[in-house]
């Protein structure tokens, strides 16, 4: 029998206390909208969808004549698939994995080492740092989509540390001042902003719970009077102090930018970049690691002395964090998400009510296709039979494969494809 290329999987949930709760999820409805069969419970959280062969995580093949359970199984039966390049680059992994995310309480502030701190913190902790590798990501608004993102322009941090006396109590005056002088000259803000952002990290516990107790009271006093708390940036630090109460992490809004990303747009967090996100849904993609730095808004292991060592200290609008997507020029139905880094890029192809036939063209690299919106008949010459692509169905595509659709519903298809193009 020939060989089958191209299959759906049935993708794994993760279930982590932040996420949002049954049918408000977006992940809940995709795999329901995937498999009607499903069964979504209404008070458990549905974080992430995970589509890919993580080894806790790994997609189940839907297609009883292949005898691998797992695409795991199968990339490693069939490297090929993959494609030659990728195959060897990669050492016959999938560099990848793609994941929706439905964000209803903040998830931890982060970074993720590039590949050389990567190393050195398996080889000295690997009970913290479980694998050798870098773990940059890329995350698409599917809706509104919150999140904090590098440092934030210097005039923004000395407005907090003006307007925010609480603030300024874990930094001192002495780092406050420093930072002031530095404005203008690139090497020392960096200096300056560091000493500032350890000097918080390192505060004493009873310092930061007595100043954020104070920040808290003072605000939801303002709040509670009708005055305007923006210079505080009172509406955020309320909701972050109510989802985890004492934390550090709290104080991190007046050092890290806010983004607020709408559909289709993006943010690509490259290495030593601080980050966490706060609310919403979005497509992520990122390469296959599970190495977290983490800086608060977490009960999990925090790292202050490597966290602090590593990150990118470098102020930048929140204009400089959007990630841009290219129109494919020759096929205008894709925008093309294509990162500074080999491990994976992200195409949405967005197909008009107007169009009935389309083709997934075929790439020299394994992708994982999902369905966002819309319904078509799909064939492939290497599927063996036809399939049916709806909301929440996942296909793997077999490099240099593509798929033909008929597209069967009246407004059009919205998918997400993850690859790599090397």
């Amino acid at each position: 029998m020939a060989e089958v290329k191209v299959f759906p999987l049935c993708c794994a949930v993760q279930n982590y206390a932040w996420g949002k709760v049954g049918l408000d999820s977006e992940v809940a409805r995709l795999v329901l909208g995937g498999d009607s069969q499903a069964l979504i419970e209404e008070a458990r959280p549905y974080a992430e969808l995970w589509m890919g062969a993580h080894p806790k995580g790994d997609a189940l093949i839907k297609d009883n004549r292949i005898s691998q359970r797992t695409l795991g199984q199968w990339i490693a039966d069939f490297p090929g698939c993959l494609g030659s390049k990728v195959k060897d680059t990669f050492h016959g992994q999938l560099p990848f994995l793609f994941k929706v995310l439905s964000v209803n309480t903040a998830l931890s502030i982060q970074a993720h080492p590039n590949r050389e701190l990567a190393a050195r913190l398996h080889a000295q902790f690997p009970e913290h740092y479980p694998d050798n590798n870098h773990k940059p990501e890329m995350a698409i608004a599917l809706t509104q989509f919150e999140g904090l993102c590098g440092f934030r322009p210097m005039h923004e941090i000395l407005g907090f540390l003006k307007n925010v006396p609480e603030f300024r109590a874990l930094i001192g005056n002495e780092a406050a001042e420093e930072l002031q002088s530095a404005v203008g000259d690139p090497d020392r803000t960096s200096l300056a902003l560091k000493k500032c952002f350890t000097r918080m990290m390192n505060c004493e516990k009873k310092l930061f719970v007595d100043q954020l107790n104070m920040l808290v009271k003072r605000i939801s006093e303002e709040e509670a009077a009708g005055k305007d708390t923006s210079a505080s940036n009172g509406e955020l630090l309320l909701r972050l102090h109510s989802q985890y109460p004492g934390d550090i992490g709290c104080f991190s809004i007046y050092f890290l930018n806010r983004i607020m990303l709408q559909p289709g747009e993006a943010m690509f967090l490259g290495a030593n970049e601080p980050h966490a996100y706060l609310s919403g849904d979005c497509v992520e993609c990122m390469a296959c690691s599970d190495n977290t730095v983490r800086a608060g808004l977490t009960p999990k292991y925090i790292d202050v002395d490597t966290l602090c060592e590593m990150l990118n200290y470098s102020p930048a609008p929140v204009s400089a964090k959007i990630f841009p997507c290219v129109r494919d020029n020759s096929d205008p139905c894709v925008y093309l998400y294509d990162p500074p880094v080999p491990d994976f890029s992200v195409m949405r192809i967005q197909i008009p009510a107007s169009v009935r036939q389309y083709t997934v063209s075929a790439l020299e690299s394994a992708g994982i296709l999902l369905v966002i919106d819309g319904e078509a008949a799909a064939t492939s010459a290497a599927a063996l039979s036809d399939m049916t692509l709806k909301r929440g169905s996942v296909l793997f595509i077999s490099a240099n494969e593509s798929v033909s659709l008929q597209v069967t519903s009246s407004t059009g298809m919205t998918m997400f494809r993850a690859c790599c193009l090397l």
